[in-house]
């Protein structure tokens, strides 16, 4: 089972880029591919006509109508409209062309902010616009297509499959280039925001963590300190025998409760991470581990101090797994640099059969990989053995001792 998280970013750009939609290459014979060419090359000339006169309508009413409060609402509904006409041609694209472009996000209208902020959204988007300006354009070409494939059926039809090719081409880059998603940048906002609220929430997730652990660990035991140190005060004149027996029952507590405050400000942020880099810190975290661990560090420098915790708890949560779940015997840690990647790489030769929602901790560790532009690929077939790569992206430390 390989089961692979990537960054959205880079499916967005691939789908808007669109290397696998390229037809055949043209021939002689006429195919599928040329006769639905051919189709859409004449239907241009009727669908521009619908498409040149709605927006012509729509800008000469709404732009006539500003001196009015009902021009710049009309043109605002009619930009709306012209979206719909966007999704029809991608639709029409997508259908007789094999352009697949993903269709643009919709409009964020916050409720909160009133008519006029709402309204003035609606008439700076950029999709409508480019949809406008689209169909403008449709039209002349429109009239071309429609003159040349029909001539091209009945005089020049053994190369019309070329001529086809040639026009439909053309038609892809429009589209491509008019009625394709705003650039990369709309997609990268939405990733962005999407990915502040899983940071947002697994910080406020470590916070609970934190406070469950001081609240449950050694708050108590500090408590029950106290209250034995009280009684030990009130009994050292008494019976200073049962004093001295509480005395060192308390010292035992002072002892585990400070245990536990390490062990509680390691999974914060260890010390030795801090101090010495990953190769020492994934080393310690190993050494815990109840399997056999190989560690090998291989970075030329130490990365920025963000991705050097991700790096850090990412290794230290797959190897908890690994003591827990994976029943192995061995285990490795590999972590290197390749171009502007962090590489790592955990291995075990255990049972397998590790899923993204078995509830190990997985699918947590691949979205705050995905929240800082990483990848999390997890290949774990049943009876083993189990491999996961995690990528981060490297930026280099600036101001700190390597």
């Amino acid at each position: 089972m390989t089961q692979r998280i990537p960054s959205q970013g880079t499916t967005a750009a691939r789908a808007a880029a669109g290397p696998d939609d390229r037809p055949p290459p043209a021939r002689l014979a006429y195919d599928r591919h040329t006769w639905k060419e051919i189709a859409h090359l004449l239907a241009n000339l009727p669908v521009a006509l619908l498409g040149f006169t709605y927006v012509v309508t729509m800008l000469s009413t709404g732009f006539g109508l500003t001196v009015t409060v009902v021009g710049f609402p009309l043109l605002a509904a009619g930009l709306v409209g012209a979206r719909q006409l966007g999704r029809m041609e991608r639709a029409r694209a997508r259908a007789l062309l094999g352009v697949r472009i993903e269709e643009p996000s919709r409009l964020r209208l916050r409720g909160g902010g009133g008519f006029f902020q709402r309204l003035w959204m609606q008439l700076k988007d950029p999709v409508g616009w480019r949809t406008v300006l689209y169909e403008f354009i449709r039209l002349p070409w429109g009239v071309l297509t429609f003159t040349v494939t029909l001539a091209s059926l009945f005089v020049l039809w053994p190369v019309l499959p070329f001529i086809a090719r040639g026009l439909a081409n053309a038609d892809r880059a429009m589209v491509r280039a008019l009625l394709s998603p705003s650039d990369e940048l709309e997609r990268r906002i939405a990733e962005l925001e999407s990915d502040r609220g899983v940071v947002v929430d697994t910080a406020a997730a470590d916070l609970r963590r934190i406070e469950r652990d001081l609240h449950d660990g050694a708050q108590a035991r500090l408590v029950n300190l106290a209250m034995g140190l009280g009684l030990a005060k009130e009994k050292v004149l008494e019976d200073p025998d049962a004093a001295a027996a509480m005395v060192e029952e308390a010292h035992g507590e002072v002892k585990l409760a400070l245990q536990e405050l390490r062990d509680l400000a390691r999974g914060i942020h260890p010390a030795v991470l801090t101090d010495r880099g990953l190769d020492a810190a994934l080393s310690s975290v190993a050494s815990r581990c109840t399997v056999p661990v190989k560690v090998t560090v291989d970075l030329p420098q130490r990365p920025a101090a963000a991705i050097e915790g991700i790096a850090y708890f990412t290794v230290s949560e797959l190897l908890q797994n690994v003591s827990k779940h994976s029943r192995a015997t061995s285990a490795s840690v590999d972590v290197w640099r390749t171009n502007t990647r962090l590489l790592i790489q955990v291995w075990d030769d255990g049972a397998g059969g590790a899923s993204l929602d078995g509830g190990t901790g997985m699918k947590g560790l691949a979205d705050r990989l995905d929240a800082v532009d990483g990848l999390f690929v997890l290949e774990s077939p049943a009876g083993g053995p189990t491999t996961v790569t995690a990528e981060l992206p490297w930026r280099d430390r600036s101001g700190a001792p390597g």
